[in-house]
């Protein structure tokens, strides 16, 4: 099983960047797919989560209204876009796939089973 997470760049605060994880190695239709972040000395958090098959999604508080996760079935694709990006969403950012078995989409890192390598995102004041 592969995550490939990419899309990651230097964005000026108020900016947008579009993310992608691109899954492969299996068929993900069961599963959970997640977005998780990662600051200087702090712990991986939550960021937004979606449940392949029926598309419903979740957000942490600090994202909603500026993150949008949507994915591409033919692609077996996940994305994150955000946007009014401000300097503390500067992280690295990671993918994660996990099994849909939970009957709501975990914000947990134990929700997830697959990682990706995880993608740099910063923004700049």
């Amino acid at each position: 099983v592969q995550l490939q997470a990419s899309g990651g760049g230097l964005v000026q605060a108020g900016g947008s960047l579009r993310l992608s994880c691109a899954a492969s190695g299996r068929t993900f239709s069961s599963h959970n797919m997640g977005w998780f972040r990662r600051t200087l000395g702090k712990e991986r958090e939550f960021v937004a989560a979606i449940s392949w098959s029926t598309g419903s999604a979740y957000y942490a508080d600090s994202m909603k209204g500026r993150f949008t996760i949507s994915r591409d079935n033919a692609k077996n694709t996940v994305y994150l876009q955000m946007n009014s990006l401000k300097p503390e969403d500067t992280a690295v950012y990671y993918c994660a796939a996990g099994p849909d078995i939970y009957g709501g989409l975990p914000t947990s890192l134990l929700g997830y089973a697959y990682w990706g390598q995880g993608t740099q995102v910063t923004v700049s004041s």
